[in-house]
């Protein structure tokens, strides 16, 4: 500890010898430096506030007609992008800056300058701007911060008009282009129902549905004509095991009353089903067909009555009944061996398209597929268009995003740069440290021994003796002298820098 106090302490005394040039230096140092800071130009800082309101109480109100963009996104980009290129050109036009350019290097420059200079804060969730420019001309830096204003907030508008024509024009030119492929879906659907007439799959289940059920029909109508085979069999058998004279069953006259009344129930049969089936229907066929017998057999009855001695004995009750029982089973045989052939053709036709009606079934499920999905996506264009109508009418007629102008642009009456108070203070500084670092820098390059023991050390021979120095009476007043000279040179570098630093208070920028 000791020796560095007498180290510092030697520092301190080679400093003191070499006083005057310190004070030469810190003289040069403080005023070339307070002139250069009183060159300096006053600068004024323009700025201003805006709001930004992206609340509206129709957002909520329309919900689900319209869709309203993110405004808070939308802001944060408007500010991000605000003094990009084209604004800060735009910008040197409107305030006239752009004619003072002779050049292209010039007026690159000047938009370099204006982009490095031009700021904007913001306090983040509040959606409070501000626009911040500082020059020399306060009128300019005010015309500035105006411009970008007028920017920011007409920028918004013209987006949002831009945005809602540019959806309108995409989402008309998407339903034109969907309108043309109905058209040709339409048109490809009906050449295919008009080529395909007759195997198109009908409503009730496909190709394979309608063979399954149609042959479950037919094994239905085989099973009932074989029951009423063996049912018409034991009737026929009955007659046959019965009295012989039942093979004589005319009447005396050309009337028969039994099977006039059958032929008229079967005439009124048929009109009830000609009500509800073709005449194509197996029922209709089938009754066709019996009453064509009953006609056949009055005829032969009415043959045999002729021959007939005994005209009392086809008249027999029993007999009667069978013959009813026997012609009404040769009727549902009849019938039934018609539903039969019916469903057995219905059945061969179908097997026959095996592989056509699948073929032509999938392709027409695939044409109603792109139809259906075409329309789809028509009818939703449709309701996206007048979504995207009424959002840019919302977007533009409305207040969706209100700029409200806290703060407009101002320049306070005092320059707000330099900070000539601060300046000075620190070319003050800077002067004293320059004095002390030259009277260092000397004592280094021109040592001297301020003591015995440095002496000892730097030489490493011992010291035997010391001589001292008797200042005379004349030297002491020498020595007093410039010791007040070296005081009074500070006293007035220090005087000068307060009068510096008073003129520096008038022209502080306010904190």
């Amino acid at each position: 500890m000791q020796e560095l106090m007498a180290q510092l302490l030697s520092h301190l005394k080679g400093i003191w010898k070499y006083r005057w040039y310190a004070v030469i230096a810190a003289w040069v140092v403080a005023l070339a430096g307070w002139i250069t800071v009183y060159k300096l130009p006053d600068r004024y800082e323009a700025s201003a506030r805006v709001y930004v309101d992206t609340q509206s109480i129709l957002k909520p109100l329309l919900s689900g007609m319209t869709t309203s963009p993110n405004m808070e996104q939308q802001v944060s980009i408007m500010s991000r992008t605000l003094f990009s290129r084209p604004n800060v050109e735009r910008v040197l036009r409107m305030v006239d800056l752009d004619i003072k350019a002779s050049t292209a290097k010039d007026r690159e420059q000047q938009i370099k300058d204006l982009m490095d200079e031009i700021k904007m804060g913001t306090t983040g969730r509040d959606n409070l701007y501000t626009i911040l420019y500082s020059h020399e001309n306060p009128k300019l830096a005010k015309d500035v911060v105006q411009s970008f204003l007028t920017i920011f907030v007409e920028g918004s508008l013209g987006d949002k008009k831009q945005d809602s024509a540019s959806a309108v024009h995409f989402i008309e030119q998407q339903i034109k282009a969907y309108e043309e492929k109905l058209v040709l879906a339409e048109n490809a659907l009906k050449e295919f129902k008009r080529k395909n007439v007759g195997l198109l799959p009908r409503e009730g289940g496909d190709y394979f549905a309608k063979l399954t059920t149609t042959s479950e029909s037919l094994n239905q109508a085989q099973l009932e004509l074989r029951e009423a085979e063996n049912a018409r069999n034991a009737i026929k058998k009955q007659m046959t095991d019965g009295e012989p004279v039942l093979a004589d069953q005319a009447p005396v006259a050309d009337s028969n009353p039994e099977i006039d009344g059958r032929i008229q129930a079967m005439n009124k049969n048929l009109d009830a089903l000609r009500l509800n089936f073709t005449e194509q229907h197996p029922d209709i066929v089938a009754t066709k067909r019996l009453i064509a017998q009953l006609e056949e057999r009055k005829k032969e009855e009415a043959k045999l009555s002729k021959r007939s001695t005994d005209p009392g004995k086809n008249y027999s009750p029993m007999l009667q009944q069978i013959n009813v029982a026997l012609m009404e089973a040769e009727a549902r045989v009849a019938s039934m061996r018609a539903r039969v052939a019916e469903y057995s053709s219905r059945y061969n036709h179908l097997k026959t398209q095996i592989n056509a009606i699948p073929q032509v079934e999938a392709e027409f499920t695939q044409l109603n597929r792109d139809y259906e999905v075409n329309k789809g996506n028509y009818e939703k264009l449709l309701e996206r268009r007048e979504s995207a109508k009424m959002s840019g009418e919302m977007a533009t007629t409305t207040e969706l995003l209100t700029f409200k102008i806290i703060d407009p642009p101002m320049v306070p009456q005092i320059p707000t740069a330099p900070n000539r108070f601060r300046l000075v203070s620190l070319v003050f500084l800077g002067a004293l440290l320059a004095g002390i670092g030259i009277a260092f820098l000397m004592s280094q390059i021109r040592p001297t021994f301020q003591s015995q023991s440095a002496l000892r050390e730097i030489t490493g021979f011992p010291v035997l003796g010391t001589v001292s120095m008797i200042w005379t009476d004349q030297e002491m007043i020498k020595r007093k002298k410039g010791v007040y000279a070296f005081g009074l040179s500070l006293l007035i570098l220090l005087g000068l820098y307060g009068a510096f630093l008073a003129k520096a208070l008038k022209t502080i920028p306010p904190f």
